[in-house]
């Protein structure tokens, strides 16, 4: 053919047509694992449903398209009346629709609700993680807005619809709601009790008006927000409706949209309330025991979505280099690429395992399990969130020149990886949480003990991990110092048990060796050659 200079061969085919859950060995087998047997077929089926949706290649589009056209601010309208809206791309809409209808916000009062929810929420944000915050914030709102039993019974039925409405109006007037949180302020951070937001009584029906400035507003098109403020008698927890039920809008002024580094498709604004119309939600004083159940939720999300962020990354890693073509052979059968995937795969592995552990340990709800969760969810959100940055590069470099190109997608997840860390409490405030549970809730550490306690004896690494763990914790002198470092071996040896117990020999082998025995680098691909890391790579796998 005249002007043609060369054939295309040796590229790799795109990463679509695919059920997501079901080609994710180690998610499908978790979420088997800790299923009543009666749901099975139930949950698995819907599960699968929302893989084959997830990895088709009309939904990956929207996600690239939602963050290729990120929202807009609009103050005002053409005739200079203030509105405070944010515009989205249509494909933001159709992602977010497609999120509830699949039960992302609908966990609370489901047979194995946040299992299975969890599962989902774990394909779906691979697709595009941003609309993941106003699902996760939804959800998570719920057991804040129990503490009032009449704010709950009129809200939790919107929340946990699956009904998408985007339409601005009275809540009451809804299928479906959504809900974001409003907690930082510019000089305080993490340090919520330095919020100096007011709230006034208007009267003596628990109502507010509230004057001040959130630094981090997410989802601002929500139909309500948790936010604190300071009342006479204390930080206190309020809901401020978007939308007055007499139809008029609260005054919720939005100053700017933040310029994210990633999570490009989904609006963080920072507001201003001023009048602004709220009710309180639990007592005066009590904000922040009142809205950590909301915090403790989104947190578990973080470590959801890292999970997720990784799997992908490493979906497309082992996916390019089973295709790619160098030097005489398959770039997957390269021993040292081979190592580099094992090392990615269990990583990956060792995340989506201990996510929907504690996904479980939501559902059993039992004294034990919530002591669990007091310790395990501090310590993941921590170590996972952690992890996903150098997982998700590491994946890129795999494609070579091809990963740092935005078409093929790579950058977009590496832009992506750092957000869970640092939302929701930041790594400080995590492994500080973590001390809080062993220095004043003795039973969270007992129960921690008891669950990796069942791995005992099944591989020597594990058990002298466990050994210099209580080593450690013996001696509490300058713990704060240290705290990073024991948040990071409570996670690490959590995931080994649990590796241990459900995984197949060569994943936990691996692991133990690792992370666990000190047989391994500080760089990904430094695994001990003598192990079967072809069988690693495999299962990580995504058949299309």
């Amino acid at each position: 053919m005249a002007g043609s200079t060369h054939s295309v061969n040796n590229q790799v085919p795109p990463l679509v047509g695919y059920d997501v859950f079901s080609a994710d060995r180690a998610l499908s087998a978790a979420v088997e694992r800790h299923l009543d047997p009666g749901l099975r077929d139930e949950v698995l089926g819907e599960l699968s449903a929302l893989g084959r949706t997830s990895g088709s290649a009309q939904v990956q589009e929207w996600g690239a398209q939602a963050n290729e056209n990120p929202p807009r601010l609009r103050t005002h309208d053409r005739y200079g009346h203030r509105i405070d809206e944010v515009e989205f791309h249509p494909s933001w809409h159709r992602l977010l629709g497609k999120g509830v209808s699949a039960g992302l916000t609908a966990a609370w009062d489901r047979p194995a609700g946040h299992l299975r929810r969890a599962a989902a929420f774990l394909v779906w944000t691979q697709v595009e993680a941003g609309n993941g915050c106003p699902l996760s914030m939804t959800h998570a709102a719920v057991p804040a807005l129990r503490t009032d039993p009449g704010l709950a019974a009129e809200w939790e039925p919107r929340l946990t619809s699956m009904v998408y409405d985007r339409d601005l109006r009275p809540a009451h007037l809804k299928a479906g709601a959504l809900f974001g949180m409003g907690m930082t302020e510019k000089q305080g951070g993490s340090d919520v009790r330095a919020n100096t937001t007011s709230a006034r009584p208007l009267a003596q029906d628990g109502t507010y008006e509230l004057t001040g400035h959130k630094w981090f507003c997410s989802a601002p098109m929500s139909d309500g927000f948790l936010v604190l403020a300071q009342a006479a008698g204390g930080l206190t927890c309020f809901l401020v409706p978007r939308v007055l039920a007499d139809g008029t809008r609260n005054v919720f002024l939005l100053q700017r949209l933040k310029d994210k580094l990633g999570n490009r498709s989904n609006a963080s604004a920072e507001v201003e309330f001023d009048g602004t119309w709220a009710r309180r939600v639990g007592e005066e004083g009590r904000g922040v025991r009142t809205i950590i159940e909301m915090v403790a939720a989104t947190r578990l999300d973080c470590v959801l979505g890292s999970a997720g962020l990784m799997r992908q990354a490493v979906a497309q890693a082992v996916h390019h280099c089973a295709y790619r073509e160098v030097f005489g052979g398959k770039l997957v059968d390269k021993p040292l690429m081979r190592n580099v995937l094992a090392d990615l795969a269990i990583e990956s592995e060792a995340a989506t395992t201990l996510a929907l552990r504690l996904a479980a340990a939501c559902d059993d709800g039992g004294e034990q399990e919530r002591a669990l969760l007091r310790i395990a969810v501090p310590a993941a959100k921590y170590w996972v969130t952690k992890r996903c940055p150098p997982v998700a590069v590491e994946a890129a470099e795999c494609l070579g020149g091809n990963g740092y190109v935005e078409e093929s997608g790579l950058p977009r997840l590496v832009r992506e990886s750092p957000l869970n860390s640092i939302w929701e409490g930041a790594g400080n405030v995590q492994a500080l949480d973590v001390l809080r549970a062993l220095q004043r809730e003795p039973g969270a550490f007992d129960a921690y003990l008891r669950e990796v306690g069942q791995a005992r004896g099944a591989d020597h690494r594990l058990d002298g991990a466990i050994k210099n763990l209580l080593t450690e914790l013996a001696d509490l002198e300058g713990v704060e110092g240290r705290a990073r470092r024991l948040a990071e071996r409570l996670a690490l040896v959590l995931q080994g048990s649990l590796l241990v117990r459900f995984a197949p020999p060569e994943v936990a082998d691996a692991f133990c060796a690792a992370r666990l025995g000190g047989d391994g680098g500080a760089a990904f691909g430094t695994l001990p050659h003598s192990l079967d890391l072809a069988s690693v790579v495999e299962r990580a796998r995504p058949v299309t």
